[in-house]
C-alpha cells in the first residue's frame, strides 16, 4: 500500500530535529532507518503530516566507553552495534543480538534508537537493553532526563517519550558477570522473533511475550533465591500475555518463552 501525503523535513542536528518537532507539534514524526514507522503509515495505522528525517544526524551515531558506562548514540546503525570491539569486549550480548536483527539491509539501515523509541515489543534490542539495566538519555524543550529503561515502555508502541522529546544516547553498565546468552526462535531468519530470550548474568529480557518488552521477572527472582535453572526457567511466562497470531497461539509461546529462557541460562552459564 502506500502511505497517506505528507511534508518531509531533513534535520542537520538534534537541535534543528527538536526545533522541528516544536514547531510542527503532535502532526510531526521523527524517522531514521524507517523501517518501523514506514510499515505502519503503509497500512494507515500511523498518518503524520510531516516527517523529521534525523537519519544524517551524525552526531547522535557513536559507541564510546565511559568511566562507569558504554554510551551508545541513538542513531547509530546495527551493523556498527554488531561489529564494534568495544561491544564485542564489553557487552557482547548487545552485539551479538544486532547480528540477529533482520537482514543485512536492515542492519544496514536501522537505529537502535529507533528501535527503543517505536516501543515495539516484537523487537529485539530493547529486551536486550532491559537485560543490560540501561538507561535512556531523551533531550527536549524542558532540557535533558534520563529515563531507567524499566520505566520507558508503558504499552503498545507508547514509551515514557514526550511529543517534543527525542531520544539521543542509550548509557548501559557494564555488567557485573560475564555470562550472557540470547536464544531467538522466527518463522524465517529475517523475520521477527515469534519469541527470543536475552540473558545477561540474571537479568532476563524476553521478547514478544506481551505489550512491550518485559523483564522475566519471576526467573530473576527464582535465581535469586537459588532456585536451580530448570525451575527457574519454568517460570518465564509468568505475569505475561502474549499475543497470539498466525506464528503461534498464546500458549505455544509461553511455552517457548520456558524453554528459550532455559536454554539461554544454560549457555550463559556456560560463559560464566
Amino acid at each position: 500500500m502506500i502511505p497517506p501525503k505528507f511534508v518531509y523535513r531533513r534535520a542537520g542536528s538534534a537541535e534543528e530535529a527538536l526545533s522541528l518537532v516544536a514547531e510542527y507539534g503532535d502532526d510531526a514524526k521523527l524517522i531514521a532507518g524507517g523501517h518501523s514507522l514506514l510499515p505502519l503509515m503503509k497500512l494507515r495505522l500511523a498518518q503524520p503530516e510531516v516527517l523529521v528525517d534525523i537519519g544524517r544526524v551524525r552526531e547522535l551515531s557513536y559507541i564510546r566507553g565511559e568511566a562507569d558506562h558504554i554510551a551508545i548514540g541513538a542513531l547509530t546503525r546495527y551493523h556498527d552495534l554488531e561489529h564494534s570491539e568495544l561491544l564485542a569486549e564489553e557487552l557482547p550480548l548487545l552485539a551479538h543480538a544486532s547480528g540477529r536483527v533482520g537482514d543485512p539491509q536492515v542492519r544496514h539501515r536501522g537505529t537502535i534508537g529507533g528501535s527503543i523509541a517505536h516501543g515495539d515489543a516484537a523487537s529485539d534490542v530493547p529486551a536486550v537493553v532491559l537485560a543490560l539495566d540501561g538507561t535512556l538519555v531523551v533531550s527536549g524543550p524542558s532540557g535533558v532526563r534520563e529515563i531507567p529503561s524499566g520505566e520507558f515502555f508503558h504499552g503498545p508502541f507508547e514509551t515514557a517519550l514526550e511529543p517534543e522529546e527525542l531520544l539521543t544516547e542509550i548509557r548501559l553498565p557494564r555488567p557485573a558477570s560475564s555470562s550472557w546468552a540470547f536464544q531467538k526462535l522466527t518463522s524465517r531468519a529475517i523475520d521477527w522473533a515469534v519469541v527470543a530470550v536475552a540473558v545477561q548474568g540474571r537479568s532476563v529480557g524476553l521478547v514478544n511475550m506481551g505489550s512491550t518488552p518485559l523483564r522475566a521477572t519471576a526467573v530473576e527472582r527464582a535465581l535469586a533465591d537459588g532456585a536451580a535453572i530448570p525451575d527457574a526457567a519454568a517460570q518465564a511466562a509468568e505475569g505475561t500475555s502474549p499475543f497470539p497470531d498466525r506464528n503461534a497461539s498464546t500458549a505455544y509461546r509461553q511455552h517457548l518463552a520456558r524453554v528459550l529462557t532455559r536454554r539461554a541460562l544454560e549457555e550463559a552459564g556456560s560463559r560464566a
